[in-house]
């Protein structure tokens, strides 16, 4: 073996030495491109060391040699915006032709899942989908890597905004970028990097969390130097990884076989034997914690005479992800395939029609295949009251009640995959392998959807928010670039009164962030999330808001683009009165009275406050408060809050006790 590993080197250099290699850039070039306008232009790539390159654009010429490394680099001129696509050339001992480049505004959009959310989920899709033919909007997706180190390169390619590639793209960042591109009429580049359910600290380096934050350095150590348990991890999850995978092939063959299925579905099948559950309710929490694959439920109900030979209709609620439908051993309906990922169904209501033929007087067998094979399964979790059976044509308004007891058996469970040994929520392995490959490809700036993920630390998110935008701006090293950042929605249940919240406490480090680092913005979302669902469907009215950031920070546009800011208190006979920033327009209050508002004395007890506005200001008191000491607003995971500028933009969140 070391001969021929000898032998391999040894061919290995003579190719480099005679000139092999060929000149490469990385994929964040390719066809469709747009590169920053109104900047000097960084094109790099590798090639042979000591090699000349030319790159060749607009009419221009650069010229560079590879260092020892084999690594080059030039900068082009400055260039003005072009919608009409050119050529750029790369030339060595090889050629490469990037075609169809544009000149324009480039962002890069980055965070969990409410920036990874697609268009194709979002508030009106289909229309939004169908109009999105956009020639001067291109769209670049890092695929989801990590890292332990920083690499170079990713997969992707540059993409021209049609409906079909801009259906799973963020949707977050294309209205952004559609706000952008209609409002400055230049091409807009939009290159999406985001993982949901991920940390800040995995977006940042690990030599800027060491300097900053010390407590990641054991965690960065262990990427440093892998260890044995590490090691016997990655053993583990590849071992499970396939396991999962030869258990979803024996789901798929299952899901064909209905030959099998309808045994089981059958109205005589002896079910004793199964277990109960209580429905509706995740099977997660009614008995099968941690299990995908796929379950049977059955339910015998009791159908009245009158309704004997007549057409009902079975709604059993949402089911997650896929089912199939029996009524006394029939096939009557179903949802999605899960061999070819068909899944999109898991929050759609069932509505299944049963023919009047299978239908007689007493007992009726229903049974219900499920699949799932990602997060909760089984019939998820809408009210009870909305389970039920019903007569077809409306004559008899009674209603079958579907909640309650059901039988159940798993007839497949999936191996469970352990969590990727070194991913993605570990500090710097997304920075790693999803922010390093891009640098320092030219941008205007960066917009930032996240923060769920780091609301349980977060006075941490007072230094790493800061840290990581300082980082990314240190290593692109075009000074202090706009960084846009969401504050989070609201979410949970509803709240009329101030109370302890991570999320509120998180959403003032991201205001804090904003008021104290340069050219960083805020874009709220306060009031457009969903008190049931932490991916809410609005993002158009957060794309807005994040390009009325942009257009006033990064383009000096003169507009507003900030909601009231809280700028001091004054307190006199038991009130307090309040100043603002950015009350363009005014102050006003969206309904009949002001919420949102709480105060407290020396006591430290929080009162709802009562409040009117007063010229440009807020005056404020509550009952058993005589002198209020602090003031806090919009301060709950999912607050009621009201107030409003003239430009129709929400208050940032805020405490007066809070830095």
């Amino acid at each position: 073996m070391r001969v021929y590993t000898g032998i391999l080197v040894l061919l290995l250099a003579l190719a480099a030495s005679a000139g092999w290699s060929k000149v490469a850039l990385p994929h964040i070039f390719s066809n469709h491109m747009v590169l920053q306008l109104g900047q000097p232009i960084p094109v790099w790539g590798t090639a042979d060391a000591g090699e000349k390159v030319t790159v060749t654009f607009a009419g221009r010429a650069y010229h560079a040699t590879a260092d020892a490394k084999g690594q080059w680099h030039v900068r082009m001129r400055t260039a003005k915006a072009n919608a009409v696509g050119q050529t750029l050339t790369v030339a060595g001992t090889n050629t490469i032709t990037f075609t169809d480049v544009l000149i324009g505004e480039v962002w890069v959009c980055s965070g969990q899942s409410n920036m990874q959310f697609g268009l194709s989920s979002s508030k009106n899709a289909p229309a939004e989908i169908a109009a999105a033919k956009y020639p001067g909007i291109r769209l670049f997706t890092v695929p989801d890597v990590t890292a332990f180190a920083p690499q170079t390169d990713c997969n992707g390619e540059w993409t021209v905004c049609t409906p079909e590639s801009v259906s799973g793209f963020s949707a977050v960042g294309f209205f952004f970028g559609r706000h952008l591109h209609e409002t400055l009429k230049v091409p807009v580049g939009l290159i999406h990097t985001s993982w949901g359910g991920t940390v800040a600290e995995a977006w940042t380096s690990g030599t800027a969390l060491r300097a900053k934050l010390p407590e990641f350095a054991p965690a960065l150590d262990a990427l440093d130097k892998p260890n044995s348990d590490q090691q016997n991890a990655m053993t583990v999850f590849t071992q499970k990884t396939e396991e999962r995978k030869q258990g979803l092939q024996v789901m798929y063959a299952k899901e064909d076989d209905m030959v099998s299925a309808g045994k089981i579905a059958a109205e005589n099948f002896d079910d004793h034997a199964w277990k109960t559950m209580p429905l509706p309710g995740n099977w997660e929490i009614r008995g099968l914690p941690d299990v995908d694959g796929i379950v049977w439920y059955r339910k015998t109900i009791d159908i009245p005479a009158a309704w004997a030979g007549k057409e009902i209709i079975l709604r059993p609620g949402p089911i997650d992800e896929v089912d199939n439908c029996w009524f006394n051993g029939t096939l009557v309906g179903g949802k999605g395939r899960a061999r070819t990922n068909e899944t999109g169904f898991w929050n759609v209501p069932r509505e299944y029609h049963v023919p009047g033929k299978l239908v007689k007087a007493g007992p009726n067998v229903i049974a219900d295949r499920v699949f799932d094979s990602l997060g909760q399964g089984g019939f998820w979790g809408a009210p009870g009251d909305t389970m039920y059976v019903e007569l077809a044509d409306g004559t008899d308004k009674t209603h079958i009640p579907l909640a309650g007891e059901w039988r159940y058996w798993p007839e497949l469970i999936l191996a469970n995959i352990p969590p990727y040994p070194g991913g993605p929520n570990v500090p710097s392995v997304l920075f790693n392998g999803m922010i390093s490959p891009l640098i320092p490809f030219g941008i205007r700036g960066a917009i930032w959807y996240q923060g769920e993920s780091n609301a349980g630390n977060p006075t941490q998110y007072r230094t790493l928010l800061p840290t990581m935008i300082t980082d990314w701006r240190t290593r692109w090293g075009e000074g202090q670039f706009p960084f846009l950042i969401v504050s989070l929605a609201n979410f949970m249940g509803p709240s009329v009164n101030q109370v302890e919240s991570g999320w509120a406490e998180l959403r003032a480090a991201q205001a804090l962030t904003a008021r104290t680092l340069p050219n960083t913005g805020l874009a709220l979302a306060i009031d457009v999330g969903d008190a049931a669902d932490i991916h809410p469907k609005d993002k158009q009215t957060v794309g807005m808001r994040l390009a009325l950031n942009a257009l006033a920070i990064a383009y000096k546009q003169k507009i507003a683009y900030s909601g009231p800011i809280y700028q001091a208190m004054t307190v006199k006979d038991g009130k307090a009165t309040l100043t603002f920033t950015h009350t363009d327009g005014g102050l006003a209050i969206h309904g009949d009275v002001l919420t949102g508002f709480a105060i407290c004395g020396k006591d430290g007890v929080w009162k709802a406050a009562q409040g009117k506005i007063v010229g440009n200001t807020l005056l404020l008191w509550a009952d058993g408060v005589a002198v209020p000491t602090a003031v806090r607003y919009a301060w709950a995971n999912n607050p009621a809050c009201n107030l409003y500028n003239g430009a129709g933009l929400p208050t940032v969140p805020f405490g007066t006790d809070v830095p």
